[in-house]
């Protein structure tokens, strides 16, 4: 088959893979759901596993969606997460600035973080009110360096700190201390209900990285000086909801990525469907043409834009975060649920749009696992499936991770895999 001729869906379910849980009769959340389409899909083709970024790495959803469309970083030149959100918001990015991703957090008056997201249900009028009293009111020692927050969605929000002298660099630690920082990447770290916020300290002997970890601690101090008694952190309490009175920073970035555009990689027309900041900044580096569907949880528009989608392009990546959510609040009954809801209105959707398209191929898969009993990110295997009529089927009866297991197409490292399918359908 020639590559015009390929037709792929490219699914990343954000999270999706998972450990046995007891709420669930020891089953993972995938083994216990009713998904009478991925089930299909899965009996139509073949399985296997992936290991996104590397063993023994439980990798951020960034680092993990680079390497799940090719894009390894194995030489260490990665950006760091804070660009690509920076990217992905538009913010004013110039090289020697210094990127950071953020999370609202909560904290005591010892400093002790009590949640990491504050709560998690924050609204744009909230986010957009506690960053505008930071942008106007944050003043460095150093009179040459200015900042700029801009929320995202949720608990996200982006750091910029830009030094008129300076190019600050990006070789410092975080203060979020459930990451870690490696070659650029962040790495998931395993933490327990004791945790502080951290000061940020410079990895290098230099001028810039010391004033860039200086410009974060002093970031930190006034964010919860000026937070402590926000207006919107009194509405808060009041209506009984964790107070947004700490900004955790985390993966530092300092320039631009230079990659090989996507269409070139692979010598075929790749679009995408994504909604996250983060994804988005992904698209806009590879060069992907992006689609509206509707918001993040409209998953039967998505179902429809991605099977329209397929007149135009041979290919597209839709990303759909529900799974993750559930895996970091470690609810197990909701996971379940919203990978069923994903199967009948996304999948239903997709499945039913797409019939008629000849070599229709359906490619699923995650970014990493999160699972509910570790309710973080994890370096467990994600289940891999490739369904269509040019693929020879396994015996494959469900879409789970014990299938994924057995499968035949075996055990592959993230980077391989949008690469594999293709090789497969040529």
């Amino acid at each position: 088959m020639k590559n015009d001729d390929i037709k792929i869906v490219y699914v990343l379910l954000d999270g999706v893979g998972d450990l046995p849980h007891p709420a669930l009769n020891d089953l993972t959340p995938l083994e216990a759901a009713y998904t009478p389409n991925l089930d299909l899909l899965a009996r139509n083709g073949a399985m296997g596993q992936v290991i996104s970024v590397g063993k023994g790495i439980a990798p951020q959803s960034d680092i993990a969606v680079f390497n799940m469309l090719g894009y390894s970083f194995r030489d260490g030149g990665y950006v760091g997460r804070g660009v690509i959100e920076s990217i992905g918001c538009n913010i004013d990015f110039r090289e020697g600035d210094l990127a950071l991703r953020g999370n609202f957090a909560t904290v005591n008056d010892a400093g002790k973080i009590t949640d990491r997201r504050a709560g998690r249900v924050i609204s744009k009028e909230e986010s957009r009110a506690v960053c505008k009293t930071l942008n106007e009111n944050i003043r460095f020692s150093d009179k040459d360096a200015s900042i700029v927050l801009e929320p995202t969605i949720a608990h996200r929000v982006v750091i910029r700190i830009r030094h008129n002298k300076v190019k600050l660099s990006d070789k410092i630690t975080n203060t979020d201390p459930a990451y870690d920082k490696v070659d650029g990447m962040g790495i998931a770290k395993a933490t327990s209900d004791d945790i502080y916020v951290q000061k940020s300290a410079a990895q290098e002997d230099t001028e810039s990285a010391r004033t860039a970890a200086k410009l974060v601690n002093e970031f930190t101090a006034q964010t919860l000086q000026l937070l402590k008694d926000h207006p919107v952190n009194r509405a808060r309490v009041a209506a009984g909801k964790s107070p947004m009175n700490c900004i955790l920073a985390r993966d530092s970035g300092n320039r631009f990525p230079h990659v090989q555009p996507i269409n070139e990689k692979y010598g075929v027309s790749m679009a995408c469907i994504v909604d996250m900041p983060v994804e988005i900044g992904i698209s806009k580096v590879l060069g992907m043409k992006m689609y509206e569907a509707g918001d993040i949880n409209d998953y039967e528009e998505k179902g429809r834009v991605a099977a329209k989608s397929l007149e135009k392009v041979n290919a597209v990546y839709v990303h759909i975060k529900g799974p993750d959510e559930f895996g970091h609040d470690g609810d197990a009954r909701g996971k379940k649920k919203n990978i069923e809801d994903i199967d009948r209105r996304f999948f239903g959707t997709l499945l039913k749009e797409a019939a008629g398209i000849k070599n229709f191929t359906v490619v699923v898969s995650g970014d990493h696992s999160t699972p509910c009993v570790k309710k973080g990110h994890s370096d467990d295997p994600i289940p891999l499936l490739i369904s269509g009529s040019r693929i020879k089927q396994d015996g494959s009866a469900r879409f789970t991770e014990g299938y994924a297991k057995k499968g035949s197409l075996g055990l592959l490292m993230g980077a391989d895999v949008l690469g594999t399918a293709i090789r497969l359908l040529s």
